[in-house]
């Protein structure tokens, strides 16, 4: 493994940071990976201008610019900053951000919680099924807990008023979008959604049978994946892609 930071994970969540594990272990094996996290505090509003403002300055004390990866509203934060700063940003690997990409498990649950008309206790329950796939009691226990920390702890862009609109558009740097084969909140289509945008560098990753935490899943196959790109970007002699129009860094603040 490299001493040398050439990635950082970009986390929003600790209450689902636990999911990223077995994917960061994998990726430590062979590559530099660094993790950076942002906590919301109790009394501070679910804005994620302020976790793309952190992460904006982070990336300016870096030495060079560094491979982001995230998932869900922690690959939201990372595609923020790499249209607005793309000269920090090396390349961008998103998992379970689809092109409509403030849709993720929070909005699935509002959705869910405002339209059914069911108690919370049931949304909850199928909300675990949806991301989890069937569970156990101590399991459906476990993992309720652990969903309704994040919900309470975690910024969204997303609340039981309004579901975010953020534009749809392409990534000035090398892009990487990956998606589990069987995720119902960001599903393949949805991953697809990126394929108009995408250009000669980029690549589209579905996961067999993952879920929507597929990295936590199968973290071998993803890894393989990821590491490969981020390989092919390293190998790549002239980086052109750092020359970027005004126009197409556009300002994606939510």
């Amino acid at each position: 493994m490299s001493s040398i930071c050439e990635a950082l994970w970009v986390n929003t969540s600790a209450s689902l940071q636990r999911f990223d594990q077995p994917l960061l272990k994998c990726l430590a094996g062979h590559i530099g990976v660094a993790h950076w996290a942002y906590r919301q505090t109790p009394d501070e509003a679910s804005d994620l201008d302020v976790p793309v403002q952190l992460l904006h300055e982070y990336l300016q004390e870096q030495d060079r610019p560094l491979h982001l990866i995230g998932h869900g509203t922690g690959g939201l934060v990372a595609l923020l900053v790499a249209r607005q700063f793309p000269e920090y940003v090396r390349s961008l690997t998103l998992l379970s951000v689809g092109a409509q990409a403030s849709l993720d498990w929070i909005a699935h649950y509002y959705f869910h919680l405002k339209f059914l008309g069911c108690r919370r206790e049931q949304i909850f329950y199928q909300l675990i099924t949806d991301l989890f796939g069937r569970q156990n009691p101590a399991g459906h226990q476990y993992l309720g807990k652990i969903l309704q920390q994040a919900l309470a702890t975690s910024p969204s862009p997303n609340s039981m008023i309004q579901t975010a609109n953020v534009p749809r558009n392409g990534v000035p740097v090398p892009f990487l979008a990956c998606g589990g084969h069987d995720d119902v909140v960001v599903d393949p289509h949805e991953i697809e959604g990126w394929r108009g945008w995408l250009k000669d560098c980029d690549r589209i990753y579905h996961c067999p049978h993952g879920r929507h935490f597929f990295h936590g899943t199968h973290p071998q196959l993803v890894s393989q994946q990821v590491l490969e790109f981020w390989n092919q970007v390293n190998l790549q002699t002239t980086p052109s892609w750092f020359e970027i129009s005004p126009a197409f860094a556009i300002n994606c603040r939510l």
